[in-house]
């Protein structure tokens, strides 16, 4: 196994976002040098990764010698080619068609951008975010950069890819069945999904039929994807849930958690149960309720519905690895923080209508919607 990474001595050495943004706002480094090394840096990983679908490198350069105000000001990053960028293409990791260049920003990234962000690029995503690996029939397979030989997972696959390689310390992924999370696992990283309409979303996401996709972001350490929490919700914040606020500390109160190492007909490597049950025992010790259970609580496969159909078949004999180790400098990636907010959710149960939201400064006006909540 060759390890691919571009941590260095540079603009970013080790940092996760909340280090550089404090260099930054120190004048330790400026935004032209941080973002000139995510550019070096991702230069010389994607010849194997192949996480790129789209590089803004000129532009960038440009946007880091007057970077948008706020918390992440001049911290670069990447954003997932499904969401709208004003002048770039949105191909949705798919050679069936030829994008055009988005008229304005979509609204997840006005909400991002007004964090300060510097996008060097698009990161490469499974065909519509449709599966759990990245592999284009042209382009090739998004690569881990623990195994080159595995997969990233999918499908935020180049943003994660990226991340943990050291090119950005954190970067734009999103999420309906699993697309931050198994790759944030195949990868080593902190991957939470958001609680659903907790942020902004673009139209195509708002107007599925059943509004399952969350937008976040993949990062090195726990506390930047706090810090990304925080500052979206100073942008736009949605008024029927309880703001997450600013989280530096576990909370007091204690979780109940299921460990699951099986799966309906298989069950997990010696080496995915070892570091399975290591997070258990780190959790209970914690002070958190942990239950091992035998199976994972599913329906029996007799009362499953035929849009499972041959997924046995399609299934790996053999997971991908998990690496064990954090990148240089930081932390292990924690799978849960303790310190969520509590609150009710009003507005968001059978028969409601859309619950309403909050742009900030800087944002913009909310997004109208006449949607009516049918499902909780």
């Amino acid at each position: 196994m060759t390890r691919v990474h571009a941590f260095g001595d540079d603009a970013l050495g080790d940092l996760d976002a909340v280090g550089l943004a404090e260099h930054l706002a120190a004048g330790k480094v400026s935004a032209v040098e941080a973002v000139d090394a995510a550019i070096a840096r991702c230069e010389a990983v994607t010849p194997t990764l192949d996480g790129l679908a789209l590089d803004t490198y000129t532009r960038a350069r440009r946007q880091a010698r007057d970077p948008r105000p706020g918390f992440l000001s001049g911290v670069p990053t990447l954003v997932k080619d499904n969401v709208a960028v004003a002048g770039l293409p949105t191909q949705d990791g798919c050679d069936a068609f030829v994008a055009r260049p988005a008229p304005r920003d979509g609204d997840f990234f006005r909400m991002y951008g007004a964090t300060g962000v510097v996008p060097i690029g698009k990161s490469q995503l499974s065909e519509f975010g449709f599966s759990a690996s990245a592999e284009h029939p042209r382009l090739g397979a998004v690569r881990n950069p623990w195994d080159p030989t595995r997969t990233a997972g999918a499908s935020s696959a180049g943003s994660s890819a990226y991340v943990a390689a050291g090119v950005v310390p954190i970067a734009h992924a999103n999420d309906g069945g699993g697309s931050i999370r198994i790759p944030a696992a195949a990868c080593g990283l902190v991957g939470l999904k958001p609680t659903r309409n907790r942020f902004a979303q673009d139209k195509v996401f708002r107007d599925m039929p059943v509004r399952i996709v969350a937008d976040g972001v993949v990062t090195r350490s726990v506390r930047d994807t706090a810090a990304y929490l925080r500052e979206a919700e100073r942008v736009y914040r949605n008024l029927a849930l309880a703001p997450v606020g600013d989280i530096t500390r576990p909370g007091a109160k204690r979780l109940r958690v299921a460990v699951v190492t099986t799966s309906i007909d298989t069950v997990a490597s010696p080496e995915v149960r070892e570091a399975t049950l290591g997070v258990a025992r780190l959790l209970e010790e914690l002070g958190h309720h942990v239950v091992e259970l035998d199976q994972p609580p599913v329906p029996p496969r007799s009362a499953t519905t035929s849009c499972s159909t041959g997924a046995s078949s399609r299934r790996s004999s053999s997971p991908p690895a998990v690496p064990r180790t954090a990148a240089p400098g930081t932390r292990p990636a924690s799978t849960t923080s303790p310190g969520a907010s509590p609150g009710s959710r009003a507005g968001a149960c059978t028969g409601s209508r859309a619950p309403s939201h909050g742009w900030r400064a800087r944002s913009g006006p909310a997004p109208r919607s006449s949607r009516t909540t049918t499902s909780c």
